[in-house]
C-alpha cells in the first residue's frame, strides 16, 4: 500500500523529525534513482535528521555565547608573541581544562591578544558542544543589578550560570562599590566547581583588592578562582592593533611633499 507523500510527511513531523519531514521527497527521488536499499534509506534518512539537529543546535549555542566578533584561533598569529608556546596553545585548544573546571586569566596591555584567545577558545568550545557565554564586565555589572527586577536580565543570568564556559572580558577596569562586589562574589560563587572561566584583565589579581574595595571579598574570589586555574601573563607582548593599524598615508611618503 503506498501512502501519499503528505500523511508520510506528517508522520515525520508527529515523531518530532521535521527537517526529514520537508527532505523526504528530495530523500525518496535520490533512493530510487541510486537504487538504494532499505537500509541505505534509513540511513540517509536519520543521518540527515541528525546533521540537520546538529547544524541547529550549533546556531543556537553561538547565539547564546553573544561573541562580540567570531575570532578563531586558527587566525590568532602564535608567531608574533612570546607567553604562549605551540604545545600549551595545542592544550588550551584541546580544552580538557574545561572538563577538568580549570580556569584561565589572561593579563596584559590592550591590544595584546587577550579577548582574541578568549573568543577563539569559546568558540571552539561551542563547535565541540559545550554552552559558553561571553560577556564584558561593565556588562556583567549591570546585569547583576538589574536581574532582581529585569525578566531579560534573569534570563541572561540564568543561562551564564548553566554555562559550561563563562568568558568575562575586561575585568577589573573600573572599581566596583560593596553591592557590586558582593554580587559579583554571589556569582563566582555559584560558578565555582560547576563552571570553567576565562577572564581577561589589564591588572593583575594582586591589584584587584583595591578595585573591588573590600579585602574579604576579593579574597573570597580569588579563592574560588585561583583554586584550579592556569594564568598566562601577557604584560611583555606589543598590541597587535598598533603592530599592524593602518594609514590613511602612504608608507615612505616625504613630509615635504605634502607641503608642496
Amino acid at each position: 500500500m503506498t501512502h501519499p507523500m503528505t500523511q508520510l510527511q506528517d508522520q515525520c513531523r508527529s515523531l518530532r523529525l521535521s527537517e526529514t519531514a520537508k527532505e523526504l521527497p528530495t530523500l525518496l527521488r535520490k533512493a530510487e534513482s541510486h537504487q538504494w536499499t532499505y537500509h541505505e534509506f534509513i540511513y540517509e534518512l536519520f543521518l540527515y535528521e541528525q546533521k540537520c539537529r546538529e547544524e541547529k543546535q550549533l546556531a543556537k549555542l553561538l547565539k547564546w555565547a553573544k561573541f562580540p566578533v567570531p575570532l578563531t584561533l586558527d587566525e590568532f598569529n602564535l608567531t608574533e608573541q612570546r607567553t604562549i608556546s605551540q604545545k600549551q596553545f595545542k592544550q588550551l585548544r584541546e580544552l580538557l581544562w574545561i572538563e577538568q573546571q580549570f580556569n584561565i586569566i589572561l593579563l596584559g596591555p590592550p591590544g595584546a591578544g587577550k579577548t582574541h584567545i578568549a573568543i577563539g577558545l569559546g568558540m571552539e568550545a561551542v563547535q565541540k558542544g559545550y554552552q559558553v557565554m561571553f560577556i564584558a564586565m561593565g556588562e556583567l555589572v549591570h546585569l547583576l543589578k538589574t536581574k532582581e527586577f529585569s525578566r531579560k536580565s534573569q534570563v541572561l543570568y540564568k543561562r551564564m550560570i548553566q554555562s559550561d564556559l563563562v568568558i568575562i572580558d575586561d575585568m577589573m577596569y573600573m572599581a566596583m562599590d560593596t553591592k557590586e562586589a558582593n554580587l559579583f562574589f554571589h556569582l563566582i560563587n555559584e560558578l565555582y566547581d560547576r563552571s570553567s572561566i576565562i577572564i581577561t584583565s589589564n591588572k593583575g589579581p594582586d591589584e584587584w583588592g583595591e578595585l573591588l574595595g573590600d579585602q574579604g571579598i576579593t579574597t573570597a574570589i580569588l579563592d574560588r578562582l585561583l583554586h584550579r586555574v592556569q594564568v598566562l601573563n601577557m604584560e611583555d607582548e606589543d598590541s597587535f592593533r598598533m603592530k599592524h593599524r593602518k594609514t590613511i598615508f602612504t608608507e615612505n611618503e616625504n613630509p615635504e611633499d605634502s607641503k608642496k
